[in-house]
């Protein structure tokens, strides 16, 4: 039904897919534009995938169900999130595909924003490939009047996979926050300038500009 809608009412394009390991474990991570974004890139990976949404979604029974059905779970922002953070790696550890939008939360103005540290957190732990995806397009989805105008032209962008540096012992909260930085410059790459807000200078894993 997503695919048909996305066909039928926007310009939608897929970038990359090749980039997309077959199988293993993979954490996806994006920038967050609007609430298509979830089932927008379930429907553009070409394997299953499980993602994490943010609580609030889970207290409607509507939206609770359909996003449910996409194999999602709830994590709570601005709190710790030991259980969610638990079920994310337990989906790692079964081989599958798991999204995260470190941003947490939709972007106001559609540039890329402070990011939390979990997915930086579950990717260190774990050691699993990390594939960046750019998003772009979505947050022109707004109210009925966008059935109207001209089908919005929606880009997803799948990057390289890569890795973070090995576990070797704890990791600082500033340090998981340099890793923070490092994972979502990648997505930066993936989307145009006027996307990237503070990720407009790429930072490295030591934060110095890439």
């Amino acid at each position: 039904m997503i695919r048909v809608l996305l066909v039928l009412l926007t310009h939608w394009q897929v970038r990359g897919r090749d980039n997309i390991p077959d199988r293993g474990s993979l954490l996806v991570i994006a920038n967050h534009l609007h609430l298509v974004d979830p089932p927008l890139l379930a429907v553009s990976l070409k394997r299953k995938a499980v993602f994490m949404a943010k609580e609030e979604l889970f207290r409607s029974r509507l939206t609770g169900y359909f996003i449910g059905s996409f194999g999602a779970f709830p994590v709570s922002r601005g709190q710790p999130n030991r259980k969610a953070i638990q079920q994310a790696e337990r989906v790692l550890d079964e081989g599958l595909a798991l999204i995260m939008f470190p941003e947490a939360t939709r972007s106001p103005n559609a540039q890329m924003q402070n990011s939390y540290r979990g997915a930086a957190l579950v990717a260190f732990r774990s050691g699993v490939a990390i594939l960046p995806v750019g998003i772009t397009g979505t947050e022109n989805i707004k109210g009925f009047t966008w059935l109207l105008r001209h089908r919005p032209r929606i880009t997803v962008n799948i990057g390289q996979p890569f890795h973070l540096p090995p576990d070797n012992g704890p990791v600082s909260r500033s340090q998981m926050a340099e890793l923070t930085d490092f994972m979502m410059a990648k997505v930066a790459e993936l989307v145009p300038a006027e996307y990237r807000g503070i990720y407009q200078e790429k930072r490295g894993v030591n934060g110095a500009e890439s």
